[in-house]
C-alpha cells in the first residue's frame, strides 16, 4: 500500500477548495477531476464543509480527499469519520497529529520553521504542509530551513502564494512531494459555478508539471 507521500507525490498537484454547497462540491470536484486533477485540500473554511466532504467522498472516485484548516483533534476525528484519504493543518499542533494518527488518518501538519520540524518529526510526520510558501521565503526558505533534515526523508506541500506562474520552481525540487493551489479554483468560480473555467484551470496547471 503507498503512503501518503507517495500518493501525494503522484498527484503533483492539491487543489485547495472553499466551498459551502455539497451539490456545487460534487460538481466541482468533477470539473477537476475533468482536468487532470488528482487530489483535493477542502478546507474547512465554511459552514457546511463537512457535508461537502462527505458528498464529495461518497460521489467522486479517483480522488484523493484531503481535508484542510484542521484545527482541532476534535475535527482530525471528524475528517475521518467523513471519508477523508488524509488532512492537513495550518501550522504543528501536537494534540492535533495524535488525534489523527489515533483515529487512522495520514496527516501533515504545517511548519515554517525548524523547530516546527522537529515537532512534526517527533510525532512521526515525514510529509508536512509548507505554509505560507510565498511570504516567508519560498523555496530558498525552504531549501536552508530543511537542510539538516534532509537525510531523514522527509518532504513538503507547498501552499500560500502558489500559482501557475512559480509552480515550476517548487515542483523542481526534490524537497516538494506536491505544490498546493486555490488559484485552480477560486471561490468567485465555484461561487459562479464556472465549471468549464474551473476545469481549464486544472488542465492549464497539470499542463504546466513538467515545466
Amino acid at each position: 500500500m503507498k503512503t501518503l507521500a507517495e500518493k501525494i507525490k503522484a498527484a503533483r498537484i492539491v487543489a485547495v477548495l472553499s466551498v459551502n454547497d455539497k451539490s456545487a462540491a460534487v460538481d466541482l470536484v468533477k470539473a477537476l477531476s475533468d482536468g487532470g486533477i488528482k487530489a483535493i485540500e477542502l478546507t474547512l473554511r465554511t459552514p457546511n464543509a463537512f457535508e461537502c466532504a462527505s458528498a464529495i467522498a461518497e460521489n467522486a472516485d479517483g480522488i484523493l480527499l484531503g481535508i484542510g484548516t484542521v484545527l482541532t483533534p476534535e475535527q482530525a476525528v471528524e475528517a475521518k469519520k467523513r471519508g477523508a484519504d488524509f488532512a492537513v493543518s495550518p501550522g504543528c499542533n501536537p494534540r492535533v497529529i495524535d488525534a489523527a494518527q489515533n483515529a487512522g488518518l495520514p496527516f501533515a501538519p504545517g511548519i515554517m520553521t525548524p523547530s516546527e520540524i522537529e515537532q512534526a518529526l517527533e510525532h512521526g510526520c515525514r510529509l508536512m504542509k509548507y505554509f505560507p510558501a510565498g511570504t516567508s521565503g519560498g523555496m530558498k526558505h525552504l531549501e536552508s530551513m530543511s537542510a539538516p533534515y534532509k537525510h531523514l526523508g522527509i518532504s513538503f506541500i507547498p501552499l500560500g502564494g502558489l500559482k501557475l506562474a512559480n509552480m515550476g520552481e517548487y515542483l523542481s525540487s526534490p524537497l516538494v512531494a506536491a505544490i498546493g493551489g486555490s488559484w485552480i479554483a477560486p471561490s468567485k468560480l465555484i461561487e459562479a459555478r464556472d465549471w468549464v473555467s474551473i476545469r481549464k484551470n486544472a488542465e492549464d496547471a497539470v499542463a504546466n508539471i513538467g515545466s
